[in-house]
């Protein structure tokens, strides 16, 4: 098993009122240790499910509504009813926050898998109960020592799947693939890994979605195969209001290792720089000036 390491883009603060939070499971409320789902449910036995990351910040939930179509998309796609209307899955979720007295500074992890089976196997056909809901809300603020610092990458032997393979926009409970490639950059000494596509251009990271910055451009990939992260998406927009250039497009290795800064975004981390790709230090090595003015603009944006 790979050495634990604190450093991560999905990194926190340690906050003990998480230790009082309890967890909604199918509408009910249970303390962490008695949070509990079937050895039998689709989730459990094989990934069968999706799942959402949300963030209240200041009575706010950030970006609710693009997170609701892409988990119905996502349910759509593999024909799961989610049991819930769009804005019946977020009363369930305000619900949650309620119960725990949240108004700021919590992180809600929504889980859906297609439910209770009755022998674990991969047909859908032998579910025997509804979807089960699980919402894990917790207090939980990026470590800020990792925007001082910055990641460090690896670029993964592991590729970013095609959507033929399995497209990356469904959020998806299956994650091993992206697991193997981390564990690939932990045990070289990285923090996250950097992924490729079938092609060979630059794609994603292990959960992240990656950007470097030339000059004053922002590249990115095209996205056919990286997450369809919605604060990819805001990152993309705020950059274009702000009358700068971005690039959706294939680029190598190569122009990574030449650019002047990079940085990754999710819905915990926001914007949080890189400062070196395969042993290679990333411009100075260190966060720069260009991210900072990136983390401004989001910053300003979830503030609002």
């Amino acid at each position: 098993m790979p050495p634990l390491s604190s450093v991560s883009s999905q990194s926190y603060v340690k906050d003990p009122r998480n230790d009082g939070v309890e967890i909604y499971v199918n509408g009910a409320f249970f303390k962490r240790e008695d949070a509990k789902v079937s050895i039998f449910d689709a989730g459990f036995v094989l990934g069968d499910g999706v799942w959402e990351g949300l963030r209240l910040i200041k009575g706010r939930l950030l970006a609710v509504n693009e997170h609701m179509d892409r988990l119905f998309e996502g349910a759509n796609s593999i024909q799961l009813d989610l049991g819930f209307t769009k804005q019946g899955m977020i009363d369930e979720i305000w619900k949650c926050l309620r119960h725990n007295g949240m108004e700021d500074g919590a992180h809600i992890r929504l889980m859906v898998s297609r439910g209770l089976k009755s022998t674990p196997n991969q047909d859908p056909r032998f579910t025997v109960a509804g979807p089960t809901v699980v919402i894990v809300a917790e207090y939980k603020q990026p470590n800020p020592e990792i925007k001082k610092t910055g990641l460090k990458l690896m670029t993964s032997t592991i590729r970013c799947s095609t959507p033929d393979v399995f497209d990356l926009r469904l959020n998806s409970h299956s994650r091993l693939n992206f697991i193997q490639a981390l564990i690939q950059a932990i045990n070289m000494g990285a923090d996250e890994a950097l992924m490729l596509d079938t092609r060979g251009f630059v794609a994603s990271c292990n959960s992240t979605n990656f950007f470097i910055i030339r000059g004053e451009e922002l590249w990115t990939s095209t996205g056919s195969c990286c997450f369809n992260g919605i604060t990819r998406k805001k990152a993309i927009h705020l950059w274009r209001e702000a009358g700068l250039p971005v690039y959706e497009k294939d680029f190598t290795l190569a122009e990574v290792y030449g650019a002047d800064e990079a940085f990754v975004t999710g819905t915990l981390g926001g914007i949080t720089p890189v400062s070196m790709i395969d042993g290679r230090p990333v411009g100075k090595g260190e966060p720069g000036p260009m991210t900072a003015r990136m983390n401004a603009l989001y910053q300003a944006y979830i503030t609002q």
